[in-house]
């Protein structure tokens, strides 16, 4: 379990979606593209948690495991997708990657 660090407070992310959040939110920031990022944290249930990201606050990745994760290229647009909605993005799961899969039967 990774933790991303924004504004002094760490929110913990499986460092698989760690992965894919670090690469939209470097993105949206190099382009100066604020946006709302949400989440349902697996500890709680029942509860959601949203913070707005932007490029005043300090931001840190830390993950769990040195290896870097393959990235699912439908994931990343999806979250990415998600940035553009008046409600943010909302995190959801790992959509299945259809080029691995077909690649492996």
């Amino acid at each position: 379990m990774g933790s991303l660090s924004y504004g002094g407070t760490e929110y913990l992310f499986e460092d698989r979606l760690l992965q894919h959040l670090q690469v939209v939110i470097t993105t949206k920031l190099r382009r100066r593209e604020s946006f709302a990022l949400s989440w349902i944290p697996a500890i709680e249930s029942g509860t959601r948690e949203t913070i707005w990201v932007d490029n005043g606050l300090p931001l840190r990745f830390r993950y769990d495991e040195p290896a870097v994760p393959a990235i699912n290229r439908d994931w990343l647009e999806q979250l990415m997708e998600g940035t553009h909605r008046p409600t943010g993005l909302l995190v959801g799961p790992e959509p299945v990657d259809e080029k691995a899969r077909r690649s492996s039967l």
